[in-house]
């Protein structure tokens, strides 16, 4: 009988991962019936999608948010108990919401596993009670965490991160220079102010008073802004460059990076681009995430290494002079420089080069076909 599997996902990232675990998938199983919470991505890899997530990555607890978030809850879990009744469920990060799924999914009896679980060495330890009780298995992307969740009592692997096999390689430095008019004489700095429209909205002026600062002491620069896909065209304005839809070419081809905190630090990790970190957000989320912390790095090269590579501005760190500052000393000292690539290579190393979605397709298929 044909095994059925279904993936929860809430955002961009997580359909590009989920995606292309559904292809390992049906490589490895290949009668799997396989559907979802998704989006293009998992649609486009042949997996039917029960509801579309385009709605689900909004920021903030409004009252329509959480309504939306619940009734979409209630829909899932209803279609999985009594239609679909899958074999095993696929939770893939996004993990407020499929935290709570995971619970009704453990009263039905059904099987789930957690592909980039929550973050909760990093804050919110308490969430480990609901992971233990209700997860079967958790498979993590950063090598340190196999070890924090089996501590705890949780049933877990390190399967890699995506980002290794994921990011494609950028060698042709000329032509990405030649095609958006940009000086090859001159070095790049590459903005990056973040993927959310609030982001934008605390980071995008204090970047720009940078940028004043080091265009004062440093003619000879120039500057682009990444547009992330997830923001609309008129997201934000900005008399610079925009670009949108080459991340990884300006992450890979600039001389140094301005970035608010995320998973953007270790791509450029990857690509041994020298950075820093800077972020700013609402006072009050910034309070909450105070009392749940449980590590005081916000960078992952960092976290990673668990040595401070990558300079970190946060909050009120977080102005025009600091970050002006942090990225003249990146191109003028040669010292700065080494010191973060060291860090960007030891990240690499404790990263490995595990096909990530391959091990996790593996891991799915051992658990369905001993059953």
């Amino acid at each position: 009988m044909a095994k059925k599997i279904f993936i929860i996902t809430g955002d961009y990232s997580a359909d590009i991962h989920a995606s292309a675990v559904a292809r390992e998938i049906k490589k490895l199983i290949p009668d799997a019936i396989i559907e979802g919470v998704g989006s293009t991505n998992l649609e486009n890899a042949g997996v039917k999608l029960f509801k579309n997530h385009d709605k689900m990555g909004q920021m903030g607890l409004t009252p329509k948010v959480v309504i939306e978030h619940l009734f979409m809850g209630l829909d899932i879990v209803k279609y999985l108990k009594n239609e679909f009744r899958p074999d095993l469920v696929l939770l893939i990060d996004y993990g407020a919401f499929n935290l709570q799924i995971s619970k009704a999914l453990k009263k039905a009896g059904i099987k789930t596993f957690f592909f980039i679980p929550p973050q909760v060495w990093a804050s919110r330890k308490y969430r480990l009670k609901t992971i233990k009780k209700n997860i079967d298995k958790v498979l993590t992307i950063f090598p340190f965490e196999e070890e924090f969740y089996k501590e705890a009592g949780i049933d877990s692997t390190y399967v890699g991160h995506p980002i290794v096999s994921e990011l494609p390689t950028c060698n042709n430095k000329e032509e990405f220079f030649a095609r958006h008019g940009l000086d090859i004489n001159k070095k790049l700095i590459g903005i990056f102010p973040g993927s959310r429209t609030f982001e934008i909205k605390f980071l995008l002026n204090i970047f720009l008073g940078a940028i004043k600062i080091i265009e004062k002491l440093k003619p000879d620069v120039q500057f682009v802004f990444s547009h992330a896909k997830s923001l609309k065209d008129d997201a934000f304005s900005v008399p610079y460059q925009k670009i949108k839809g080459e991340n990884h070419q300006l992450l890979a081809y600039s001389d140094a990076l301005i970035l608010a905190s995320g998973t953007v630090a270790l791509e450029a990790a990857m690509y041994n681009t020298p950075m820093l970190i800077a972020y700013r957000g609402p006072l009050i989320f910034y309070l909450g995430y105070l009392l749940v912390r449980n590590i005081k790095r916000a960078c992952l090269v960092n976290i990673i290494t668990k040595r401070d590579y990558v300079d970190e501005y946060l909050m009120y760190d977080a102005t025009a002079q600091n970050i002006a500052n942090g990225i003249i000393e990146i191109l003028d000292n040669p010292k700065k420089r080494e010191h973060i690539l060291k860090g960007c290579a030891k990240t690499r190393e404790l990263l490995g080069k595990t096909h990530c979605v391959e091990k996790v397709a593996s891991i799915i298929k051992d658990e369905l076909i001993e059953e």
